[in-house]
Formats: C-alpha cells, structure tokens, sequence
C-alpha cells in the first residue's frame, strides 16, 4: 500500500496518474496548499523541499519518496510498468521524463505565474515564458509525428509531460496548430486510468476567480 500526499495540481496528478495506471492499491492525504500544509514539520519529514507530492511505501519500511519524477522511477521499478528494463529503452523514456521535469513543467509554471497569477500584468515576462513553452511543445509535436507515444510504447514520460500539457489554456498557449500533440493529449485523456488520477484528491476548482485569489497566496 502507498500513502500519496497530495494536492490537485499537475504535479500532484503525475503520482495519482501513474498509481492508477499502474494499479498500485493507495491511500490519499490531501494536503491544502492554501494553508501551508506542505510547510509543516510532518510533510517536510516525507518532502524536504516542502512540495507535492510525496510518498510512503508501507511494504518498504514506510519508505518516504519526493520529487514527482523519483516517484514516478521507483513506482515503475517497483510494480514492473511503464519503464523498460534494457538500456536504449530507459535512457529513451528518461529523457522524455527529464524533459518534462527540466523544461516543460517549469516554464509552464512560469508562464502561469505571470499570466494568471501575479498581480501586475509584466507583458515581457509573459511572452518569454509563453513563447517557451510553445517552443518546448513544438519538440514534442516533433517527436510525436512518427511516434505513438513519446518513447515507443506508453510509460511513465508520457505520463508526466501529459499532465501538464493538458493545462496549456491555464498558461494561455494554444496547441490547435500541433496536430500530433494535440493527438496524443487526447489519447491519453481517453485512458480511464488518467481520468481517474486527475480528480486526486479531488476535481479542480471550477471557480477561476476564487482559484486565482488563492493560488496568488503561494507568490507570498
């Protein structure tokens, strides 16, 4: 059993999404990110860098795992999915995994930052973080022109960089001219166990107005 501490955030859904893929039997701990709750000393115990979302596996000496890639590995590794075992195979799925964690996940979190989130409207900011986001959607709109997923066969990379891919209108990037990216969002999106793991721990908040206000308190 794993014990997921998480919150409804594209992050969070990388861990829900792959326990659900990978049907491994989990517990979820919600944690409010508009109280802080990912400060507090228990949730810095599992994650020093005070984010979600983290792990605990019971059936391993309640081993505590952080950082969503290191999650997304070990899971893999442990119930045998969605990672290949020879060499060319993993270092393929790696990179694509890294490219989300190096590239697109942090320059999609810019890009809402000054989009969405901060209070003064920095137009500068906003295109260099949009404009990159576009470029960095452009390699996987490249890579997915002769390739079903983006390392052969489904895993964990497509995983990863799915979930935040789908939030491209939260960051005010259009994908409507990439044909294959917008292929693959939606073969994934038809996956049930995807769509179970993005309502963990709960579907996101339909009020964008209420969203925003709170979503700036994290700029604090």
């Amino acid at each position: 059993m794993i014990d997921l501490y998480t919150s409804s955030t594209p992050n969070g859904w990388k861990a829900s999404v792959a326990l659900e893929e990978m049907e491994i039997p989990y517990s979820v701990h919600a944690i409010d990110l508009m109280k802080g709750e990912q400060k507090q000393a228990d949730f810095i115990k599992l994650c020093p860098n005070g984010r979600i979302p983290a792990i605990v596996d019971r059936e391993n000496d309640n081993f505590a795992v952080f950082e969503t890639g290191a999650i997304m590995i070990y899971l893999a590794e442990k119930c045998g999915k969605f990672l290949p075992t020879d060499v060319k195979g993993r270092s393929e799925v790696m990179q694509w995994l890294m490219f989300q964690m190096s590239g697109v996940g942090p320059m999609m979190g810019q890009a809402n930052v000054f989009y969405r989130y901060f209070p003064d409207k920095i137009q500068p900011a906003i295109d260099r973080y949009q404009n990159e986001v576009t470029r960095l959607f452009s390699v996987l709109d490249t890579q997915l022109s002769n390739h079903e997923f983006l390392a052969g066969d489904y895993s964990i990379a497509d995983m990863a960089n799915w979930c935040w891919v789908r939030t491209h209108d939260w960051s005010g990037v259009s994908i409507d001219d990439m044909p294959n990216l917008k292929r693959w969002v939606d073969l994934i999106a038809n996956r049930p166990a995807a769509q179970r793991g993005i309502i963990v721990p709960a579907p996101i908040k339909v009020d964008k107005t209420e969203f925003i206000k709170g979503a700036r308190t994290l700029l604090t």
